[in-house]
C-alpha cells in the first residue's frame, strides 16, 4: 500500500472568486476532500475503520495562481503521529509545477465515546 494518495480536478466557475482564480477558502475544502477520501480507501486495513478525523490546525501557503479550466494534481500522504495528532501533507500541482503546499494536524476521535484516540506510533507502518 502506498501512502501517498492523488486525484486531479478541472477547476470550474464554482471554484472561482471575484479576481478570477481558484478561491483559497476552496482549497481548504479540497484538503478536507482529499483526507477524507484517501482515509475512505485505508480505514479497513486498520484498527481504526469505525473512527473520525478531525482537522484541529492547518497551515497553507499559496505559491501561484490557479485559473479556470486548469487542471490541478491534489497529492496526499500521512507523516509520521507526534503523539495524538496525526499530520498530513497535501500538495496542489498545476502544470506539474507546486501552486498550494499545505501541512494539517488531525486528530482520531472514537465514534462511540467521542474522545480523541492515541494512535500507535507505527500505526502506518501497517499500510505500506
Amino acid at each position: 500500500m502506498n501512502l501517498i494518495y492523488q486525484k486531479q480536478i478541472q477547476v470550474t466557475e464554482e471554484h472561482i472568486d471575484r479576481n478570477n482564480h481558484v478561491n483559497n477558502v476552496q482549497y481548504v475544502h479540497w484538503v478536507e476532500e482529499i483526507a477524507a477520501e484517501h482515509w475512505e480507501r485505508v480505514k479497513e486495513k486498520t484498527e481504526y475503520p469505525e473512527d473520525i478525523w478531525m482537522l484541529v490546525d492547518h497551515h497553507i501557503q499559496y505559491k501561484k495562481q490557479v485559473y479556470l479550466g486548469d487542471v490541478i494534481t491534489i497529492k496526499t500522504y500521512p507523516k509520521a503521529p507526534e503523539g495524538i495528532r496525526q499530520p498530513r501533507k497535501v500538495e496542489f500541482y498545476c502544470h506539474d509545477q507546486l501552486v498550494v503546499d499545505s501541512n494539517t494536524l488531525w486528530v482520531l476521535v472514537d465514534s462511540k465515546t467521542q474522545k480523541i484516540k492515541r494512535l500507535a506510533s507505527d500505526w502506518l507502518d501497517r499500510l505500506i
